[in-house]
């Protein structure tokens, strides 16, 4: 190289350098209207206020500036702790790819991040990682070009959606939206405040962290599921009430649920090579394949630049094949997400049928960067044909920096499926252990809510989450409306906030229409809600009952709700630790609204708020 080409990067190497260390000074990437990836520098002083929170329109996609935030060691059972920490060392003595640097395209959520001091590093592109050759036999040809590489990311993506306003009964007496049964927010959440930030606040979606957590309540004695009612005076204002919705699932044991068939979808692409993602993805796979049952099949299918099919329907008892074929997955190259999928299902729809239960399991950060189909919309019209042949799907996110939420949630919602998050070898086990039946086994396919108040006795309500899953009321009964599904012991919990007359009588009626698994048409139940259901004081409610509200108000503060301004995090920390009952996650719930209190004090303090 001459010598003058060398002087002048040597200068602009020290420039870089020299604005680095500059307090107040960092480099973003942006991606501008007409979709270039821009390098930018930005200075802001150490007095300078922070950008304020803009509102943000519904449904609008923002990007989050993240990165991969270091995790703390997960839990491991001693007979998988070792595969897993040899798979996480050998990850992490590989090179890995720098986390994309912030997006000042984020609106809300960027702004947040900033006054948090979460500046990060610009990102370069990984050199493409060939994929390991085929064991003979086993793999076909590859089916699409050769892996390209991976373009850079503009940063973790949530959907905003505004949260639901008071309702004048007298106006409008019916709530009606479709059950979820997605915990993939609080997992999301947690991450953040387990690594002292507070989440981007679309990311919070309270629906999500209530049914995160189990509650004792009964399964129907006949049908597909039965409604728990309950409700108690509020702790934040003497005016007001909050009544929950409880749905409950039929439990179907492991040895009576119907075979079934998984594909795993899984994104090989270089962005997936961090401790967090591809090796956690891995084990996720083992220990899903060790509890299912004799008369299940494994099939495995790969994408990055291009898809490989890595494993056909495999017998589960095959663990050896199996596990050869999940230790044999490698990073590298770009992520074409769309025609992975489409491979995928063509694979799961040649297995359903009534007696088998056939599901595409998607293990990725969500970031689709080439391909023919990069949105969810597109990904969507391209299986749409098996999906309506009864193919479901679960979605599972894994890792930071480039996670694509907003396109996990839409592929899970129309998909007919869920979506999971996992940050921790502990979170796997959760979801594929402990969650396993639930996950495979739809028991009620196109399940709605509609909650009917009587206008004598609530004034006004409001529906604290399920946004994105409302419906219209005239829809309740149109049983070509999309909705939601239940799993085999799934329970679904909604919290209303109302206002209520003072008249004693029923507080109106709850509403359950719902398809069989297999079913054209929808069978409808009715449930009164009766005034013995209210409790006198919150004292007296049920610790399910209070531990529910705790949840869904901390989660209502965080995201920022109009209706919960004024509202005590020390509340709901009191309500949350006095209703544990020893179990594990409501007590690390607990500490974690002790973390979002400090948070959320020091942000205030910036803000001068």
């Amino acid at each position: 190289m001459p010598s003058s080409k060398l002087n002048r990067l040597t200068r602009w190497g020290g420039t870089a350098l020299a604005l680095s260390l500059v307090p107040g000074c960092s480099t973003s990437q942006h991606t501008p209207a007409g979709g270039s990836l821009t390098q930018s520098v930005e200075w802001r002083t150490k007095s300078s206020p922070p950008q304020e929170e803009a509102e943000a329109p519904v449904q609008a996609v923002v990007a989050a500036d993240t990165s991969a935030l270091p995790e703390a060691a997960p839990e491991q059972d001693a007979d998988d702790a070792r595969q897993f920490v040899a798979a996480k060392r050998k990850a992490e003595a590989a090179p890995s790819k720098p986390m994309p640097a912030p997006s000042t395209t984020g609106g809300v959520v960027v702004a947040r991040e900033m006054a948090m001091g979460a500046g990060r590093s610009g990102a370069v592109a990984a050199a493409p990682t060939p994929p390991p050759p085929p064991p003979a036999a086993r793999m076909a040809p590859p089916v699409s070009p050769p892996a390209q590489p991976e373009p850079p990311s503009p940063g973790n993506t949530f959907a905003e959606h505004a949260p639901n306003a008071f309702t004048e009964t007298a106006a409008d007496r019916f709530s009606t939206f479709a059950v979820d049964v997605d915990t993939a927010s609080y997992a999301v959440s947690r991450r953040y405040l387990n690594q002292g930030a507070l989440p981007p606040r679309p990311a919070v979606r309270v629906e999500e962290f209530v049914n995160y957590f189990k509650y004792r309540y009964a399964p129907p004695e006949q049908g597909a599921f039965t409604v728990h009612l309950e409700g108690a005076p509020s702790p934040f204002n003497a005016n007001r009430h909050f009544v929950r919705v409880g749905v409950q699932g039929k439990v179907v044991s492991r040895s009576q649920r119907k075979p079934a068939h998984l594909v795993f979808l899984v994104d090989t692409s270089g962005s997936m090579s961090q401790p967090d993602k591809l090796p956690l993805a891995k084990e996720a796979m083992k220990i899903a394949v060790k509890n299912l049952n004799e008369n299940d099949t494994v099939a495995i299918v790969t994408y990055a630049g291009s898809t490989r099919d890595v494993l056909s329907p495999t017998a589960a008892t095959d663990l050896e094949r199996i596990y050869k074929a999940i230790d044999s997955l490698e990073s590298g190259g770009g992520t074409s997400m769309g025609t992975g999928m489409e491979l995928a299902y063509k694979h799961a729809v040649k297995k359903v049928s009534g007696n088998v239960v056939s599901r595409v399991v998607v293990l990725t950060d969500g970031d689709a960067n080439i391909g023919p189909n990069l949105s969810a919309d597109a990904m969507l019209n391209s299986i749409q044909g098996y999906v309506k042949e009864g193919v479901t799907l679960s979605a599972i996110g894994f890792g930071m920096g480039n996670y694509r939420d907003d396109l996990m949630e839409k592929l899970a919602d129309k998909g007919n499926g869920n979506c999971f998050y996992i940050d921790s070898y502990k979170e796997a086990k959760k979801v594929f252990e402990q969650q396993l039946t639930g996950t495979l086994e739809v028991i009620a396919k196109d399940v709605k809510i509609q909650v009917e108040f009587d206008p004598k006795v609530v004034s006004r309500y409001r529906l604290v989450g399920y946004e994105n899953r409302d419906i219209a009321d005239k829809d309740f009964r149109n049983d070509k409306v999309d909705a939601g599904e239940i799993g085999a012991g799934h329970s679904v919990t909604a919290m209303y906030e109302v206002e209520l007359t003072g008249e004693k009588a029923p507080l109106g009626t709850v509403r359950i229409r719902a398809k069989a698994p297999n079913g054209t048409e929808a069978a409808e139940q009715a449930f009164p809600f009766e005034q013995k259901m209210m409790r006198a004081s919150l004292d007296t409610a049920s610790a399910d009952f209070r531990f529910a509200l705790s949840v869904a108000a901390t989660a209502d503060v965080l995201r920022g709700s109009p209706s919960a301004q004024g509202w005590n995090l020390a509340t709901m920390q009191k309500l949350a630790e006095g209703a544990t009952d020893g179990q594990a996650d409501r007590e690390e719930f607990a500490k974690l609204v002790v973390k979002a209190r400090g948070l959320l004090g020091n942000a205030m303090a910036r803000d001068g708020r």
